[in-house]
């Protein structure tokens, strides 16, 4: 009688992926809207985030040692984790705050919690709002963007211009981006998309974060169904809403402006995409990213806040051991 086949216990087949090879991938798309940055707002802006990835590496390493740990630093985790609290950060930010912010994230963020994979919310996200709420006013004074050698100027932010511009609506505007017109603040979508104007070091081109994300999604190192939905759900309830305040009707809102203004793009392409703090299954995601869109929406529309991405997003992270349960699949051969 032939001789069954020995069948070992799963898995049988090894990836050939590592946690430093989507590191490498994540850091390589990020690294052009970081070099845009510095393009826009000059060396302070290399300074902030150098400063923010040396205090998460040094952070790292320590409680390497301190804890006896084998040298988690060659999966690059802390290196990404620092780049995008860089991003989060103002042009002029003092540097000691992305510091602060780093040692955060990574201190009690990342390692009370038991290190890369067992933290429940996404650590530069944590460290961003932890120094927002400790440094408001360094962390919501901006500057607008030098270019071709003109320096850079002291300038709000087209959602925080918005913000203090609705306090004053007049009869007869239609939309923010009129809006902001006739507060003297104009812009033009070209602007916002390519980041000619004030803002966070990241969130300057939604063009390179979109190329980015895009190289990410077709090597199947972020999925598609967080982004997407994310958006496309925000872009939604924006369109079908927030014409309203502007005396339009229903599905009058001003989608472009919404999505090239703040830190939507780097947010919903690289902070919710995380894979340690997003759901596993697709229908899960799908819900996360729906989910991310409305409470951006609402904070936005109707918060006092001018963003929204950030505290959205570490909610729907609260939420994602719940979406998991709801929407695990099935293991083979078990009937509920």
């Amino acid at each position: 009688m032939d001789r069954l086949p020995l069948i070992s216990t799963s898995p049988q087949i090894h990836a050939p992926g590592s946690t430093r090879k989507v590191m490498l991938w994540v850091l390589a798309a990020l690294t052009p809207a970081g070099i845009w940055s510095v393009v826009l707002f000059g060396l302070h802006a290399a300074i902030v985030i150098a400063a923010s990835v040396a205090a998460s590496v040094l952070t790292e390493g320590l409680l390497n040692l301190a804890f006896k740990r084998n040298n988690t630093l060659d999966d690059l985790s802390a290196v990404v984790t620092g780049v995008l609290i860089g991003f989060n950060m103002p042009p002029e930010i003092p540097v000691f705050i992305p510091v602060v912010a780093a040692v955060f994230a990574i201190s009690v963020v990342k390692w009370s919690f038991g290190g890369l994979g067992a933290n429940w919310m996404n650590p530069a996200l944590a460290g961003r709002v932890f120094v927002f709420f400790s440094w408001g006013t360094d962390m919501t004074s901006w500057t607008l963007p030098g270019i071709g050698g003109v320096d850079a100027v002291s300038g709000p932010t087209p959602l925080g211009s918005l913000k203090v511009a609705m306090s004053s609506l007049s009869p007869g505007i239609d939309g923010p981006m009129r809006l902001l017109e006739s507060a003297g603040i104009p812009t033009t979508y070209t602007d916002m998309f390519l980041g000619k104007m004030a803002g966070s070091l990241g969130e300057m081109s939604a063009l390179l974060l979109l190329i980015g994300a895009l190289v990410l999604i077709i090597i199947k190192v972020v999925d598609w169904e967080i982004p997407l939905t994310y958006l496309g759900s925000f872009a939604l309830f924006m369109w079908a809403f927030d014409g309203l305040q502007y005396g339009g009707g229903l599905f009058s809102g001003d989608v472009l402006f919404h999505l090239f203004a703040g830190g939507l793009m780097l947010g919903a392409l690289f902070m919710a995409t995380d894979m340690v703090t997003s759901p596993l299954t697709r229908k899960g995601r799908i819900v996360f990213g729906i989910g991310c869109g409305f409470l951006t929406f609402v904070i936005r529309r109707y918060g006092n806040l001018p963003e929204g991405v950030s505290l959205a997003i570490i909610f729907m992270n609260i939420l994602v051991p719940l979406i998991n349960r709801f929407t695990k699949t099935k293991r083979y051969g078990v009937s509920s």
